[in-house]
């Protein structure tokens, strides 16, 4: 007997993968139980996703999951959200893993957008998409920030090996083509020297100090912008401006955690246990490791006498820790206590302004 689908039975929660590029979105349609009901490519434009969201309308209750690639699918997200639609993030790790676990051989958009689908069938919990504000300004003012102090550090390694060739007596210490005086030192140098070596080594010299300029005032503009995004966590002893600009742009949304366990894991400091026959845990490699570098750099600074992190660290190296372990425990605590903060700044910047004012006297 021939089975045929009720428009009743059409009715229940549907997943929309996606796979998505700088030229076309591919989409997937998974039932509850994973069947693929449909598959179409719209072309990665607002008129594609108009289409996209006209193909997707035969479902009533639907919900999109998306690779969480967002400087891909930042605009789909916008249009979406904007329509009233609901949207899960997958991390690629796990779309990836879902990939293997097919039984379609090969890589395509299809089998990519179906992985997506079904990575976010098997776990609901994933994080609900939402626009961002001053959260993406800051992490693009950061991640710029970065570019441009990598680009200065490749300069300065050029830089040493052509003061090499022309003046290898000349000694530099490691940071010192990073300050204007030793700039303008070897500058003056270099200015009697017409070879070819020393103009090309000039002209770096003026790059670098360019991009040093620029560094200091995309600092002091993202120091001006954490402390009206992220005041309480700024206070956090041993968080810089940076490294909580770091934490701000790459969390995108602390309520998106249920749990600070769910936190801890995400930014690799929670451990995993071994289960060999015994208690112990091991240090656990993935995470966000930009977030565990960040809680890191907070964690040696109190180490080094800021704030409660050094008396942390000394009772349990008195219990028997090696200086290591008690400084993977600090970082699961400041793990917990930027979450905490991170959620009053989110709960503050959302309260009505009497509140706050009323608060802030």
């Amino acid at each position: 007997m021939r089975w045929v689908r009720t428009r009743q039975e059409e009715l229940f929660m549907v997943i929309i993968g996606g796979d998505s590029h700088k030229r076309t979105h591919t989409f997937v349609v998974l039932d509850e139980v994973g069947r693929r009901l449909a598959d179409k490519t719209f072309a990665a434009t607002t008129e594609g996703h108009l289409a996209a969201l006209s193909w997707a309308a035969q479902w009533s209750e639907r919900r999109w999951a998306l690779e969480d690639c967002r400087h891909l699918t930042r605009r789909l997200e916008s249009d979406l959200l904007r329509a009233g639609e609901s949207i899960v993030r997958v991390p690629p790790k796990m779309m990836a893993a879902e990939r293997r676990a097919t039984r379609s051989p090969g890589k395509s958009d299809p089998i990519d957008a179906e992985a997506v689908a079904r990575a976010a069938l098997r776990d609901p919990d994933l994080p609900v998409a939402q626009l961002e504000g001053e959260a993406r300004r800051v992490k693009l003012l950061v991640d710029h920030r970065e570019d441009l102090v990598a680009e200065r550090t490749r300069m300065q390694a050029r830089v040493r090996w052509h003061l090499h060739e022309l003046m290898p007596e000349l000694d530099l210490a490691p940071k010192a083509l990073g300050k204007f005086r030793h700039l303008n030192r070897v500058a003056a140098e270099l200015a009697d020297s017409d070879s070819t070596v020393a103009v090309i080594a000039a002209e770096l010299i003026e790059r670098i100090r360019e991009l040093t300029v620029r560094c200091n005032e995309l600092e002091r503009e993202i120091a001006r912008l954490v402390r009206v995004v992220a005041p309480t966590l700024l206070e956090l002893p041993g968080c810089g401006p940076l490294s909580a600009a770091k934490i701000v742009g790459e969390v995108a949304g602390a309520h998106r955690f249920k749990s600070r366990a769910a936190f801890a894991r995400w930014n690799g400091t929670a451990p995993i246990p071994v289960w060999t026959g015994s208690e112990r845990f091991r240090l656990s490699r993935s995470g966000n490791r930009q977030i565990n570098a960040a809680l890191h750099r907070i964690a040696i600074t109190q180490w080094r006498g800021v704030g409660p992190g050094r008396s942390f660290i000394e009772a349990r190296m008195a219990n028997g820790k090696t200086k290591t372990a008690a400084l993977r425990l600090l970082k699961r605590r400041l793990s917990d206590e930027v979450l905490r903060r991170l959620l009053d700044d989110e709960r503050r910047a959302q309260a009505p302004i009497d509140t706050v004012v009323a608060f802030a006297a």
